[in-house]
């Protein structure tokens, strides 16, 4: 099993889930972009590496691809062989680099502007790498990437508000979002769930859904076969953000998820109708 198979393999994430469509050789190269993507992410979130250690481990990703590794290991021969066959534009490989590089120390965003510009090099960026893979064949395809890549960030932002709390005091909704319902940044770390932070979060998840209809609404009828995986994604991060909202966002006593029989019957549905 390749180093990049292997951890497609441990990460069992949605993303992972809607890999299984895909024929052989484009899902081989969609583990290797999301390998590089989960070991980026890893390497910056790790609170056991000083940060230090951390920032030094992204210069060297970041270096080797502009540069060349001096010395590159399987899943950085596996990279650049896939940035070469596939002509990414090492911007985009960098900007994921870059934005993980923000994690490093605990998150502060004053405005939606100030996030907007973190996710699209955390998620957008993704998104714009990702549809190369699939196999886009109109350039307004972009549109689409960069929206969905929205909509699915500010869904796991919202998901993740506690876990982000308790990994070094991270914040990522804006802090004037916050302000607009004088909700503070104070009641989010004592985890003040009243009408307030309901309100809060409908007022995120509603921005996420102009998200997704966004997305829905880019798409290339030339490309809809080509992003049945990422339109499999949309489904689930939808529906989680629905339930989410649904159920009221318990987001400090539970996580939410989509099951795997949910998942499975999404992907048999998006099979029927392909």
């Amino acid at each position: 099993m390749s180093a990049a198979s292997e951890i497609t393999r441990r990460a069992k994430s949605n993303l992972a889930f809607a890999f299984q469509i895909l024929s052989p050789d484009r899902r081989e190269d969609i583990m290797i972009f999301y390998a590089f993507c989960r070991t980026i992410d890893d390497l910056a979130d790790d609170p056991e590496v000083p940060s230090e250690n951390r920032a030094r481990s992204l210069d060297d990703w970041e270096n080797g691809i502009l540069r060349g590794f001096d010395s590159p290991n399987e899943l950085q021969q596996e990279v650049i062989s896939l940035r070469d066959r596939q002509n990414i534009p090492n911007d985009l490989l960098v900007a994921i680099i870059d934005g993980c590089r923000m994690d490093l120390q605990p998150q502060r965003f004053a405005t939606w502007e100030d996030l907007s510009d973190y996710i699209w090099k955390v998620a957008c960026a993704v998104g714009l790498v990702s549809i190369r893979i699939f196999g886009c064949a109109d350039p307004g395809c972009e549109r689409y990437a960069v929206a969905l890549g929205r909509a699915l960030q500010l869904t796991n932002i919202l998901r993740d508000i506690g876990e982000d709390l308790s990994n070094g005091g991270r914040i990522y909704l804006p802090l004037n979002d916050l302000a607009r319902f004088d909700y503070s940044e104070t009641d989010l770390i004592a985890q003040v769930q009243d009408e307030r932070f309901i309100a809060l979060m409908n007022y995120e998840a509603a921005r996420a859904e102009a998200f997704f209809e966004e997305a829905a609404n880019a798409l290339p009828a030339i490309d809809r076969r080509a992003m049945l995986p990422a339109r499999i994604m949309g489904e689930i991060y939808r529906l989680l953000l629905n339930k989410m909202r649904d159920d009221g966002f318990h987001l400090f006593e539970k996580r939410y998820h989509i099951s795997k029989a949910r998942k499975l019957m999404i992907l048999f549905k998006h099979l029927m109708l392909r």
